[in-house]
């Protein structure tokens, strides 16, 4: 029997050495075994290199900026949709979710389907609010303080001990082992992502990540352990390993029991030298190593798919354990008419 096609739209396109989640997830969308697809590429920049990649991506198109609004991304999806008629979309960036949570009804009306954090999901577990996620679900965190202007780093020398970290409320972390350090953080990362800055206590261990899937009622239907072998400046994961550790699993299906998490998502986790816990971070899509899950067993971007549809999904029972994921980067030829097309007419 014939598998249907299903029109999927995928964002986050880019593979620079902090690479975006799009590629990954389109390479499990062409694995998926329940439905074939063609994809629809959605760009920021003419220069994400999925845009070029013809064997994943069949036709792409820019879109606006998150600050742009959502009437001005409503927009160009209804014009995109004119022409693609796209069945699912699936964003990948955390800047980009506020607007496409606000526009899920209005896409649903077009016959659009997403499988998206609610927004009061999205806002509680956001970076200024970890502090309260930890506290109301009984999750160790690392104490933080969020921050507005330098005015205020002095006084955070009697709550923190040096190292410490620097986050941007979207993406950026970078530890500071003095005051100017500090400062030249807070400058850096807050003119590229803006306010509140966050101050995070360091915890000193090992890196892991949880990616998986939750279907809005408190199941768990994905999840995936890996502990990070290779780690960027940038603090990205570069190679991993997956891992059998029934308390990060537990924590886990605790966090999507408690929440009912409706989604993909990752969560950043430490595990210090006396075996505690902790949660860094709760990312609210699926990750850049999302293939990995794929490779072991568990497809959870078709899964994803099947669930923004409204079919029933059965969850995953079990994961290949010890199977790694290294990523690399190679040079793709690209004709020079391809990027002004791209760039001058915002489809290609």
């Amino acid at each position: 029997m014939k598998k249907r096609t299903i029109n999927i739209a995928v964002t986050a396109l880019n593979a620079i050495d902090s690479p975006g989640p799009g590629v990954s997830v389109i390479r499990a969308l062409r694995e998926a075994a329940s439905f074939d697809v063609r994809i629809i590429g959605l760009a920021y920049e003419s220069l994400e290199p999925g845009i070029y990649m013809h064997d994943l991506v069949d036709r792409t198109y820019s879109i606006p900026y998150p600050s742009s609004g959502i009437d001005a991304l409503m927009s160009r999806l209804e014009y995109i949709h004119e022409k693609e008629n796209i069945d699912v979309i699936i964003p990948n960036f955390d800047a980009e979710l506020f607007p496409f949570i606000k526009l899920e009804s209005r896409l649903r009306n077009l016959g659009i389907h997403m499988f998206l954090p609610t927004l009061r999901q999205f806002e509680e577990r956001e970076k200024v609010n970890l502090n309260d996620f930890g506290k109301k679900y009984g999750i160790s965190v690392p104490k933080s303080k969020v921050i507005y202007d330098l005015n205020t780093v002095y006084s955070l020398l009697s709550e923190f001990s040096f190292p410490l970290l620097v986050k941007g409320k979207f993406y950026d972390a970078s530890i500071a082992y003095n005051i100017e350090q500090i400062k030249n953080y807070f400058n850096k990362i807050s003119a590229k992502w803006g306010l509140p800055i966050i101050i995070q206590e360091f915890i000193h261990g090992t890196e892991f990540n949880v990616t998986g899937l939750g279907d809005g009622k408190g199941n768990t239907i994905a999840a995936v352990p890996m502990r990070k072998q290779y780690i960027t400046d940038k603090g990205k994961a570069w190679g991993g390993i997956t891992i059998a550790d029934q308390r990060m699993l537990e924590m886990t299906r605790t966090f999507l029991r408690n929440t009912k998490w409706r989604g993909g998502f990752e969560l950043e986790l430490m595990k210090n030298k006396d075996g505690v816990i902790y949660l860094l971070e709760i990312n609210p899509r699926l990750p850049a190593w999302i293939y990995l899950a794929v490779g072991v067993g568990q497809n959870i971007p078709e899964a994803l798919v099947n669930l923004a549809l409204g079919e029933k999904v059965a969850p995953f029972a079990t994961y290949e354990v010890g199977k790694m994921f290294i990523r690399y980067s190679w040079d793709m030829i690209v004709d020079r008419e391809e990027f002004e097309q791209i760039s001058m007419f915002g489809e290609l």
